[in-house]
C-alpha cells in the first residue's frame, strides 16, 4: 500500500441532520497541493459552524473538504512544493477550510500560526476560527479604537471567552450577555467589567446605565432576532454592530430610524466564505498582535471539555445544549 493510499480516520456525515448521524469512517490520507501542509491532528476544535453545516444550512464552499471541523492543532508531516516557512515536525496550529475531524488534515500554509508559547498542542487546537473571526470581525470590521466599550453577546461562548480576554488585554470595558448566573460569573472571572444576565435583565437598559447614558461603541451580536432592534438602543452614537450568527433566526421586524439618528454602522461577516488573502492577512495580524498577549498569559485557552474523535455526537450535543462555558476540542 503507498503512503497516499494509507487509511485514515474521519467523522463522516452521509447526509444532513442530528448528531447521531456522524460516524467513524475511513479513507485515503489526504496529500497536500502546492501551498498546503498536511497535519497530523493532535486536536479539533468544535464550533457552532460545524453544527449548522451538519444541519444542512451552512454548505461548505465547493472548494472545501465536506468533513467538518474548521481548526486543528497538531504536527507538520508533509508540505506542497511551494511551502517554505513550515516543515515536517512543526507544530502548528491552523484555520482549515473543512476537514478537521481526522486523524490528518489539508490547511493552506497561509493559515498556520506557530503554537503559542505556554500553550499545549491540544489547547490550541481552540484558538484559530475563534480569534480569527473576533480579531477580523472586532478590530478590522468594527475598528474597535482605544478606550471604547464593547458589548459582547454570548459571552460565555467560545468567541465571547475570547473576546472578552482580548478586548482586556487591549484596554477596552467589556460588558457581556450570558445565560445563566455560573456564566455571567465565569465571563467576570475573565474579566468582564459587567455581566448582563439576559434572562433577569434588560441588556439594552442595562448597558445604558453602566455607560452612564452613552451606550456601546461596538457591539459583536451572534443572537439575531429580537436583539438587532434592541442592539440599536444599547449602541453608542457612532457605534458599530457586527453580527457573526443568528441564533434567534436572521430575519426580524426592525425600525431603522435609530440607525439614521445615530448614525450607526450595521454590518456582518462570515469567515469561511472569504477569500485566502484574507485568511492569510488575518494569520499575520494575530501572530504580530495577539500571539504576545497569549505568550504573556493575558489571553488563555478556554478548553473545558474533551471529547475522543469517535464521540463526536456527543460533542454537537453538548455544544447544541447551551449549557457549554469555553471551547470543545476533538482529540483523535
Amino acid at each position: 500500500m503507498s503512503e497516499s493510499d494509507t487509511l485514515v480516520r474521519y467523522i463522516d456525515l452521509p447526509e444532513p441532520g442530528e448528531a447521531s448521524r456522524m460516524e467513524l469512517a475511513q479513507g485515503p490520507r489526504p496529500q497536500p497541493g502546492a501551498d498546503e501542509v498536511l497535519i497530523e491532528v493532535a486536536a479539533a476544535g468544535v464550533n457552532r459552524p460545524d453544527v449548522l453545516q451538519r444541519k444542512g444550512v451552512y454548505p461548505p464552499p465547493d472548494d472545501a473538504s465536506p468533513v467538518l471541523g474548521l481548526e486543528v492543532s497538531g504536527r507538520v508531516v508533509a508540505c506542497g512544493e511551494s511551502v517554505t516557512r513550515w516543515r515536517p515536525g512543526d507544530e502548528v496550529c491552523a484555520l482549515v477550510n473543512g476537514g478537521g475531524y481526522a486523524d490528518y488534515a489539508l490547511a493552506p500554509a497561509a493559515q498556520c500560526l506557530p503554537v503559542p508559547e505556554g500553550v499545549s498542542l491540544e489547547e490550541a487546537a481552540s484558538l484559530p476560527e475563534t480569534l480569527f473571526t473576533v480579531w477580523h470581525n472586532l478590530w478590522q470590521r468594527a475598528q474597535l479604537q482605544p478606550g471604547e466599550t464593547l458589548l459582547i453577546h454570548g459571552g460565555a461562548s467560545g468567541i465571547g471567552t475570547a473576546a472578552i480576554q482580548l478586548g482586556k488585554a487591549l484596554d477596552h470595558t467589556v460588558i457581556v450577555t450570558a445565560g445563566s448566573r455560573e456564566k455571567c460569573d465565569a465571563c467576570r472571572a475573565l474579566g468582564a467589567d459587567r455581566a448582563i444576565c439576559y434572562r433577569d435583565e434588560d441588556f439594552a437598559t442595562e448597558v445604558k446605565a453602566f455607560t452612564e447614558g452613552r451606550g456601546a461603541d461596538v457591539i459583536l451580536d451572534m443572537v439575531g432576532g429580537d436583539y438587532i432592534q434592541r442592539n440599536f438602543k444599547a449602541a453608542a452614537p457612532e457605534g458599530r454592530i457586527v453580527n457573526i450568527a443568528y441564533l434567534k433566526g436572521s430575519k426580524a421586524e426592525v425600525d431603522f430610524m435609530p440607525l439614521m439618528l445615530k448614525r450607526l454602522t450595521l454590518t456582518g461577516s462570515t469567515l469561511r466564505a472569504q477569500g485566502a488573502a484574507v485568511k492569510a492577512a488575518i494569520a499575520k495580524e494575530l501572530e504580530q498582535r495577539v500571539w504576545p498577549l497569549i505568550a504573556l498569559g493575558r489571553i488563555k485557552p478556554q478548553v473545558n471539555h474533551r471529547f475522543a474523535l469517535a464521540e463526536a455526537a456527543q460533542a454537537h450535543e453538548l455544544m447544541e445544549s447551551n449549557q457549554l462555558i469555553g471551547k470543545i476540542i476533538l482529540v483523535p
